[in-house]
């Protein structure tokens, strides 16, 4: 069956968990959305848009795909008429993280330490742990996010458990946020064409 999902590491980590819990084998277009070309936006100004789903849910719409795989935190909302959400995983894991380099810990940061994040959210919870903290706009994949820590731009970076989760990651230096998360933090979704009574019912019998 033909889908499509973002060409990121993380995301083709996503498309291997859902194509483990389906009875048919995947044929995956990747894509490159509108938020992955666009690593100028600041996230912080974005509600529930779908600023990363929209060329996706588009070739659902148009037939040229059967579904599209996204993170359930990125889902719009609304959902774009003619569209529904076949399947909702369960999250393995739905807290933030605040990646260290190795050795360090919140006692040991430096003062007004440099905290990397694209979510005032998350910079509020990260003030919990420590009021001294300073922030930086944070953009672009796990790896390359994560790359500003390693290459000494920031001090800390905070970045979703799960996603560390299912790129094989939690081996690194990391605290957690207190506090709850955004809705659909850790879930996958799987939306089809609200029509497309087939892929509701495989997917239901999957859950």
């Amino acid at each position: 069956m033909r889908v499509a999902a973002r060409s990121s590491p993380l995301s083709r980590a996503q498309v291997n968990e859902i194509a483990r819990l389906l009875p048919f084998e995947l044929e995956v277009i990747w894509v490159e959305t509108t938020g992955d070309k666009d690593q100028t936006t600041s996230l912080r100004t974005l509600s529930k848009t779908d600023f990363f789903t929209r060329e996706i849910d588009q070739l659902v719409l148009q037939g040229h795909v059967r579904f599209g795989i996204h993170s359930a935190k990125d889902l719009p909302s609304p959902l774009p008429a003619g569209l529904c959400v076949a399947m909702l995983t369960p999250s393995i894991d739905p807290r933030d993280a605040l990646v260290l380099k190795a050795g360090l810990s919140l006692e040991t940061l430096p003062p007004n330490a440099l905290i990397a994040t694209s979510s005032e959210r998350r910079e509020q919870a990260a003030l919990k742990l420590r009021p001294d903290f300073r922030f930086k706009d944070l953009r672009g994949t796990i790896s390359e996010r994560l790359k500003q820590l390693n290459d000494g731009q920031a001090d800390g970076v905070i970045v979703a458990e799960a996603a560390l989760i299912r790129l094989g990651l939690t081996h690194l230096n990391r605290v957690y946020l207190p506090g709850e998360t955004v809705e659909g933090q850790g879930q996958l979704a799987v939306v089809c064409r609200s029509e497309d009574v087939e892929v509701r019912d495989l997917c239901a019998s999957c859950i």
